[in-house]
């Protein structure tokens, strides 16, 4: 038996709980490929994906009402639906004030890189999907991404994301995630964007 409680419910995150949740996230990404080039001292990474930087990035989701966790705050799901996404200027200008000034450059290079992928047509975005790593290996972050899918499905809509890290490929290409191509910028690590086509 586990020693952690197991969430058994998903539910939306409300504007209250984005501290536990964005705390939640800072744990999944403490190893993240990206976020760890981003910031490679923890003082600095602990600041940011606690801060502004994910909130810049993701925090919209909670705004749209489509931002998703588990029961117990082990993880959560940012969804972005058409028509929406990240604060752009606002991400962009926290980057300039934390990221180390000479990746900017490729930073850039990377929002481009994204930019190019990011389907037309509408389609719900998935900016961030993250389990703190004490409940990771638990299928809660297959439960967080069925409880989004079965929405996005029932609207006969696409789903898009980038994967920052070649571990969390598997369980996107279990739901249906399919590889476009790859981002990679200067000396960033390699981004996957993936597509999940609309189901009938």
């Amino acid at each position: 038996m586990s020693e952690f409680p197991v969430a058994t419910a998903v539910t939306q995150v409300t504007d209250s709980e984005r501290s536990r949740v964005f705390a939640s996230l800072a744990s999944a990404f403490c190893a993240d490929p990206l976020m760890r080039w981003f910031f490679p001292d923890a003082q600095g990474f602990l600041g940011a994906a606690t801060g502004d930087f994910y909130d810049a990035f993701g925090g919209g989701a909670i705004g749209e009402q489509t931002a998703f966790r588990t029961e117990n705050f082990e993880g959560a799901a940012l969804w972005y639906p058409p028509g929406t996404g990240p604060d752009e200027e606002r991400l962009v200008e926290t980057m300039v004030a934390t990221v180390r000034p000479e990746i900017h450059e490729d930073c850039l290079g990377l929002m481009e890189g994204m930019a190019h992928y990011h389907p037309e047509e509408p389609c719900w975005y998935l900016a961030v999907l993250g389990m703190d790593q004490a409940y990771q290996g638990r299928g809660l972050g297959a439960q967080l991404m069925k409880y989004a899918l079965a929405k996005i499905d029932a609207l006969g809509l696409p789903a898009y994301l980038e994967s920052s890290n070649p571990l969390n490929m598997s369980l996107y290409k279990r739901h249906g995630f399919e590889e476009m191509g790859s981002i990679q910028s200067g000396s960033s690590p390699v981004i996957v964007p993936m597509l999940r086509e609309a189901r009938p």
